[in-house]
């Protein structure tokens, strides 16, 4: 159950889930880890499992985001010795970071790798919906084609219509680039701040148009969510988790969107209120989702499943090889950082040099969310 590298090591590492790529292992023994690597057949692990996991004597643990990292966890591998836990993930939904604080846990997440990966996901998810991609191939595969027709599986052009963004951090804005440039399509966005990189992009992009003899793209900062759910055609959610942007979508919210609007999630399951979602869908057929993130996960409410103008698919937004095994390091070098009493490097948005494989990684932790609380130094690098 229990996967071992490099036996004598110094330092007990052990990670709850087998994580892609091999550098995060390497990088671990060549600093005198031990690491132990759970591969129970056993999609999330209970806390009493990892407590089992962290035994009686464990410097730093990698995890993941489906498990419940609270008092109970953080006090069993405080007194097994251990210093720091990290999420493989950006999102840290499951940590008490409060309880951390308490036993002096340092608490790694992974930001900075998963911006471009996450907006292609939901640029493909635009895409599959628009143009009804899935329906598409059930029918193709169910071998009930029998000849081009001209009302079959008609969708929407994205070329000209609007995409809508709330929260325009830096996954928001890459998606929002990638609409606009990739269909030419118009922006409207909304942002507690203002997203002057992307209006400047946006802004650009229309003067190479219009140099072009073509007609140029607009943008619009919206004064508030619901100007966006009523003006775009296709509106991709970028928020925080927080009470409030729980149910930010709910039946007041949706029954104000465009009858043939397009609506996709990559960020958190509970902003949409799922129970909601499945009675929009069924009495507007022409409504469409693309849903990476789900309420209840692993589950989906009651009926989402039948629906064919859903698009759904099981929490893949950060899914590339590259960013996985990015993830992996990343999450790996906080816990080694702590470990080895490194600082903490101060943009944790700025990854690169760890990921470079050529070089070795700098000597830094690249992630530590509760690093002030606990008076942690901060990288000169």
């Amino acid at each position: 159950m229990v996967q071992v590298w490099n036996p004598n090591g110094k330092y007990r590492v052990v990670s709850t889930k087998p994580m892609p790529g091999t550098r995060w292992i390497n990088l671990l023994i060549e600093q005198d880890c031990r690491v132990e690597i759970c591969t129970r057949q056993k999609t999330i692990l209970s806390v009493e499992d990892i407590i089992a996991l962290i035994g009686d004597k464990c410097d730093g643990v990698i995890g993941q985001l489906t498990e419940d990292w609270g008092e109970t966890l953080f006090s069993a591998l405080s007194r097994a010795g251990g210093k720091a836990f990290s999420n493989m993930a950006v999102g840290y939904n499951n940590v008490d970071v409060k309880a951390a604080n308490k036993y002096g846990v340092a608490v790694g997440n992974t930001p900075g790798v998963l911006t471009e990966t996450t907006a292609e996901l939901a640029a493909s998810l635009s895409l599959s919906a628009a143009r009804r991609i899935v329906e598409a191939d059930e029918f193709m595969r169910a071998g009930l084609y029998d000849g081009w027709l001209p009302n079959l599986f008609v969708g929407n052009l994205l070329k000209g219509q609007t995409v809508g963004v709330i929260g325009a951090g830096r996954i928001g804005s890459a998606y929002a680039r990638m609409m606009v440039e990739g269909f030419k399509m118009n922006l409207i966005y909304y942002d507690l701040y203002q997203a002057t990189r992307l209006e400047k992009f946006v802004t650009a992009y229309a003067e190479f148009l219009k140099a072009n003899g073509e007609q140029p793209v607009t943008w619009k900062r919206a004064a508030s969510m619901d100007e966006v759910l009523r003006e775009a055609d296709v509106i991709s959610l970028h928020p925080i988790l927080d009470k409030t942007t729980y149910h930010l979508v709910n039946k007041e919210r949706l029954a104000i969107m465009k009858k043939e609007a397009i609506l996709v999630n990559c960020s958190r399951g509970p902003v949409i209120d799922e129970v909601a979602l499945v009675e929009h869908l069924k009495q507007n057929p022409m409504f469409r989702v693309g849903l990476d993130v789900f309420e209840d996960e692993p589950y989906m409410k009651p009926g989402l499943a039948d629906l064919k103008n859903a698009v759904v698919v099981p929490h893949i937004a950060s899914a590339s090889k590259w960013t996985r095994e990015g993830m992996a390091t990343l999450a790996a070098l906080n816990v080694l950082g702590k470990i080895k009493g490194y600082p903490v490097w101060s943009d944790p948005n700025r990854i690169e040099p760890f990921l470079n494989e050529n070089v070795p990684p700098p000597a830094a932790s690249p992630s530590i969310v509760n690093s002030k609380a606990l008076g942690l130094p901060v990288s000169k690098l």
